[in-house]
């Protein structure tokens, strides 16, 4: 299978909206063309990835996290890597994560990425830590808030833990 990822063009649109929606996460086309508006003033970039004409997955890299604590020290984050189920464990996900790292260690020399804690996750938890992705040690993250000890959390996406993982000098 070959893999080719680039940069989001508005034709694409329709490729990403038309999927199934664990791809398009309901998204709109208003949605992915707001995300086309930031990449064109580099606040953020869309890597799709394509199996000949089929888009495979995306990834998008936020510039600014709203993360306060990368947004504080300026580091970009990885965000929404999502692979259609039937191309999963065929290494689009790999191919998508080695574009936006080589883009950002132009850039910086840390990268930033959350990743959600219940077991749908499992396989992103597995591969971020094969990549030498580390905990950043702020623990339990929900809507960019710290958890406390104590705390009742509801567990869904907006539950993650966040990673760094630095360039290779």
């Amino acid at each position: 299978m070959t893999i080719s990822v680039r940069l989001l063009e508005a034709k694409e649109i329709p490729l990403i909206t038309g999927a199934p929606s664990f791809l398009n996460f309901n998204a709109s086309e208003a949605y992915f063309k707001s995300l086309l508006d930031v990449q064109e003033k580099d606040d953020r970039v869309v890597i799709v990835a394509f199996s000949g004409n089929i888009v495979a997955g995306f990834v998008t890299i936020k510039w600014h996290s709203d993360y306060p604590p990368f947004a504080e020290k300026g580091i970009p984050e990885i965000n929404d890597l999502r692979v259609l189920a039937e191309y999963r464990r065929r290494g689009i996900a790999t191919a998508l994560m080695d574009e936006v790292e080589r883009r950002i260690f132009e850039r910086w020399s840390v990268a930033g990425l959350a990743v959600g804690l219940y077991a749908d996750y499992g396989p992103a938890q597995q591969m971020y830590s094969r990549r030498g992705y580390a905990f950043d040690g702020r623990g339990l993250i929900s809507n960019n808030e710290q958890v406390k000890p104590g705390t009742h959390v509801f567990v869904d996406d907006d539950l993650v833990i966040y990673l760094t993982k630095e360039r290779a000098i």
